[in-house]
């Protein structure tokens, strides 16, 4: 017996947990049935669409979105590192791993801009927001897989679920930040012209908060990437499956294989984010060389676009470049 049994007598929190996660489970299986096949179909018509394409048609693709944002360097990397993963012989298993965490930024950014947005807006919600992200962001990972097995059994739903509950917060809280961040006096203007606040929303404060709010999808990709091999745990296919065979196994060469593709696609999709936030500051993409061609430099956007990166930096949720 514990010594200070006799001083605090224990609570017994796990038990009421798991008991509510049980009750969920018995009174709600029909929403969660219902779930489970909306996201699995999800994922499962996404893994089948990128793997339909011939593996060189769909690097091409990538190497083309990356030339049309970006730059010719980053295509050319872009075809090499993929490249690479077809010669690891670890191409299927990284389309899994892509259409996972594609689907899962897609659920978590349409849960997340929107409580972002009410929480810039009303101070009361925020404060309730906040420690509920603080909870969600220290609790450890693993833990999320426990409600999402009893809840959708294995395979790909439940390791969806763990992502998107991991990879939430900074989708919140960077999206807040934005819309906090729009110039006050910017605000006033648009109501000085009498435009309403939904009006206000969508004209001024979304358009010069968006690369903020790409910021956080940036950061949204990255957590539900570093989510794949424990989505792996939870029995989704894919390279974090890989990672954990290699694990059981000591199978060293295909944790190496596994883990260096799960690299390459967080960076490329890092990159590719990053320049669809950013757009002025990539002159030599394909969209930038339009728009400069057209006479269009860079204007009041990118000049919001850089006070919003500024933010972020003073904010310290992102390094200067």
């Amino acid at each position: 017996m514990n010594d200070n049994d006799s001083i605090v007598p224990r609570i017994p929190i796990g038990e009421w947990g798991g008991a509510a996660i049980a009750w969920i489970n018995d009174n709600f299986e029909w929403l969660l049935d219902f779930i489970s096949l909306v996201l699995d179909w999800s994922i499962t018509t996404l893994i089948d669409a990128l793997l339909v394409v011939p593996a060189l048609v769909m690097i091409a693709l990538f190497a083309l979105l990356g030339l049309l944002v970006r730059s010719w360097e980053f295509a050319v990397g872009t075809v090499l590192t993929f490249l690479l993963i077809i010669a690891m012989d670890q191409w299927t298993f990284a389309m899994q791993t892509l259409a996972l965490v594609l689907i899962a930024t897609v659920v978590a950014v349409v849960i997340a801009v929107p409580i972002g947005i009410v929480a810039a807006r009303s101070d009361r919600v925020s404060a309730v927001v906040r420690p509920v992200l603080d909870f969600m962001q220290t609790m450890p990972a693993f833990v999320y897989l426990l409600p999402a097995v009893v809840f959708f059994g294995i395979g790909f739903v439940p390791g969806l679920f763990a992502t998107v509950i991991f990879a939430l917060p900074p989708g919140v809280r960077l999206t807040e930040l934005g819309i906090r961040g729009v110039d006050a006096e910017t605000v006033e203007a648009g109501q000085a012209f009498g435009a309403t606040p939904g009006q206000i929303l969508r004209g001024i404060q979304i358009p010069l908060a968006t690369p903020t709010i790409m910021a956080g999808v940036n950061q949204v990709i990255m957590l539900a990437l570093s989510m794949a091999v424990i989505a792996g745990i939870a029995g989704a296919d894919g390279l974090g499956k890989e990672v954990v065979q290699s694990i059981a196994t000591l199978d060293r060469p295909q944790g190496i294989e596994a883990g260096l593709g799960v690299v390459i696609i967080a960076i490329y999709l890092d990159r590719l984010t990053a320049s669809l936030g950013r757009p002025g500051d990539y002159p030599h993409s394909l969209l930038g060389r339009l728009r400069s061609r057209s006479g269009g430099g860079p204007d009041q956007d990118d000049d919001a676009a850089q006070d919003e990166e500024d933010n972020l930096v003073a904010a310290g949720h992102r390094t200067p470049v």
